[in-house]
């Protein structure tokens, strides 16, 4: 597993922000869970990264940002089993 610092930008009600923590934690993937409804700042911070308002957004190291529960993506860039 590639071990870069992962954060999860999500809000308590989205569905697939809890399914991405779930699958996380099921795969043994450390992460800082950052709730952007209350964290405006943040939210634009992810917005002008990715150009979109979505969550969840998952940001590994500094550059890269996934998407959504895009488990391919996150399993290619992690390195997962």
């Amino acid at each position: 597993m590639k071990e870069e610092k992962v954060i999860v930008y999500s809000t308590p009600v989205c569905m697939y922000c809890n399914m991405l923590k779930d699958w996380f934690d099921e795969k043994g993937v450390k992460y800082e869970s950052i709730d952007v409804s209350q964290d405006p700042e943040k939210a634009r911070f992810i917005a002008e990264k990715t150009g979109q308002l979505g969550v969840p957004v998952t940001q590994i190291g500094e550059g890269d940002f996934v998407l959504g529960f895009d488990q391919v993506k996150l399993t290619e860039i992690l390195k997962l089993d």
